[in-house]
């Protein structure tokens, strides 16, 4: 599925803590920092470029020190502020950050995307309170698996192993990482060893329930398989079963209830190059050659939440893609918003991406 921006509302990550009010430049000085400091209640500003690169951090102490030494407040921050400092990456885990404090007693680190840009500043002691959601996510682990086989006539697809474990472990580990425990799972292709191995969730510290799909009803329409019970009172996270990632559950479901929205898509921005030169025409006249163009798009990365009143504009027993059931909300005027992925995202739909799945676990995982 390829979003057009111009249908969807493509918003910034929400952040617990709002990054740009900490931004400064070189150019800075050290009045500005003070002024940034003091608003942002987190005793550090982020020295960044125009891109939003960091180039470093200044604290309070840093400021201190800078007096101390008879620099003037007037003076650029240049030559005050750290320019080492210590980072952690997206796609390093909740646990790996906390260390990384810890050893280094710290209580905040930026958190740099892999161009070295700030995606947002985590705080120690919020990264070791844990909030707990009462919020329902939904897993569709039906699918047949066509594209993996042989490796899939055995074992469902959620169950092949990446890293040690099944996958769909993995997506059940950072779902319960994030403070979510509610899992129903939508199960068909040999649901026996999903059942069995999850069984009610209880020896994972979950709570898992099953629908029983016997026989496919899209990814939307699977929804309406859902007992009175199941179904959702709150807005609920969907998400497919064949996917490895790290994204924040729990930022996706502060962002959508953030912004309002009635659905939110979570989206990753894919690029191809077209191997040959494009050339763009009028009335036959050719205006210009580009070799090799390469070009962008946001990708439905198969995560969503949704608001529980969206199940009315689902029929029972009905098969219903989530593309189409997007695509009738857009038609409604329904406010449908985008969390674009940042972290590590990869779709395991192929024996190339099961092979690179498992040659990149350990690396982003941290196992």
């Amino acid at each position: 599925m390829i979003l057009r921006v111009a249908s969807i509302n493509i918003l910034g990550i929400r952040k617990m803590i709002n990054c740009n009010e900490l931004f400064l430049t070189v150019e800075s000085t050290l009045t500005d920092a003070l002024k940034v400091i003091d608003q942002g209640k987190v005793k550090l500003a982020l020295v960044v470029s125009k891109q939003n690169q960091l180039i470093g951090t200044i604290s309070d102490g840093d400021i201190r020190r800078a007096i101390l030494a008879n620099i003037g407040l007037e003076c650029t921050i240049d030559n005050v502020y750290c320019k080492n400092p210590l980072v952690a990456n997206i796609n390093d885990t909740k646990g790996h950050i906390v260390d990384l404090c810890i050893k280094n007693q710290i209580h905040q680190i930026p958190i740099l995307d892999n161009h070295d840009r700030v995606v947002r500043l985590e705080i120690l002691d919020e990264l070791l309170s844990v909030k707990k959601y009462d919020n329902k996510v939904i897993l569709m682990v039906g699918g047949l698996g066509k594209r993996l086989r042989p490796l899939t006539e055995d074992t469902p697809k959620p169950m092949l192993c990446v890293g040690s474990k099944p996958i769909l472990q993995t997506i059940v580990e950072q779902i319960l990482h994030c403070g979510f425990s509610n899992i129903i799972m939508c199960v068909g292709y040999k649901s026996n060893i999903i059942r069995n191995f999850f069984g009610d969730g209880s020896k994972f510290g979950a709570r898992i329930e099953y629908v029983i799909e016997n026989e496919r009803m899209g990814t939307a329409g699977a929804l309406s398989l859902l007992s009175k019970e199941q179904k959702p009172d709150m807005p609920f996270i969907l998400m497919n079963g064949d996917l490895l990632t790290n994204v924040r559950f729990d930022s996706l479901l502060d962002f959508h209830m953030s912004n309002n929205g009635k659905a939110t898509i979570s989206v990753k921005e894919y690029d191809f190059q077209i191997p040959y030169g494009v050339v763009s025409l009028q009335k036959g006249a050719v205006l210009s050659i580009e070799e090799k163009p390469i070009q962008k798009f946001f990708v439905s990365a198969g995560i969503y939440v949704l608001n529980p009143s969206l199940m009315d504009q689902i029929n029972k027993n009905e098969y219903l893609d989530i593309t189409t059931l997007f695509e009738k909300l857009i038609t409604m005027n329904m406010a449908i918003t985008a969390f674009p992925i940042m972290e590590y995202w990869l779709d395991i739909g192929r024996k190339e991406e099961y092979d690179r799945a498992n040659d990149e676990y350990h690396e982003v995982f941290n196992a």
